[in-house]
């Protein structure tokens, strides 16, 4: 974690420069832009993650979690290539096409580390095979729209702190209509 480099940003996204990952993970951190991804199936179940990370590990979150991370070109991926990245590094998803909902800035403390992102929400359905990299993760699962839903309120603790800000975006754009 501690070699990657990331982009901080403001609170709007716009890139300020880059600094080291854990520069970004402890204390107050610095704000910096993540992506969360949420893939879904065409029976309209979604593909949730227990994470195993260093940060707000064993907690479940949407599909897939990343940053952007500057490539040696010195360039700094693509929102999309990260997220790409992150679903084949999680689940060996390829051939996957992802819209970009929006984004939403939070913080949150866990002991020593902290997020604090400008966080971009990815979306995208998958119907093919799902192998989970156990090094990556603890479990996944998909879930019926209504459940999440019902789990999430029911059981707010149990999830990443970054999925409410997830959950509004994709309200907002209709994806729980109906739910």
């Amino acid at each position: 974690m501690s070699e990657q480099i990331i982009s901080e940003v403001d609170d709007n996204g716009k890139f300020i420069k880059y600094i080291p990952r854990m520069l970004g993970h402890t204390g107050n951190g610095r704000r910096h832009l993540g992506i969360t991804i949420l893939v879904y199936n065409s029976e309209g179940q979604l593909l949730l993650q227990k994470r195993k990370h260093m940060v707000f590990d064993n907690v479940w979150c949407f599909t897939a979690d990343t940053h952007p991370y500057r490539l040696r070109s010195g360039e700094a991926e693509t929102v999309d290539e990260a997220s790409k990245r992150a679903l084949k590094e999680d689940f060996n998803i390829e051939n996957i096409s992802l819209e970009d909902l929006g984004s939403f800035n939070y913080f949150a403390i866990d002991g020593k580390y902290c997020e604090n992102e400008y966080c971009a929400m990815m979306i995208g359905e998958y119907d093919g095979e799902i192998k989970m990299n156990p090094e990556n993760g603890y479990d996944f699962e998909w879930m019926d729209k209504k459940d999440f839903i019902r789990d999430f309120k029911e059981n707010p603790d149990k999830w990443a702190p970054w999925v409410l800000g997830g959950i509004e975006i994709l309200k907002e754009k209709g994806f729980f209509d109906g739910v």
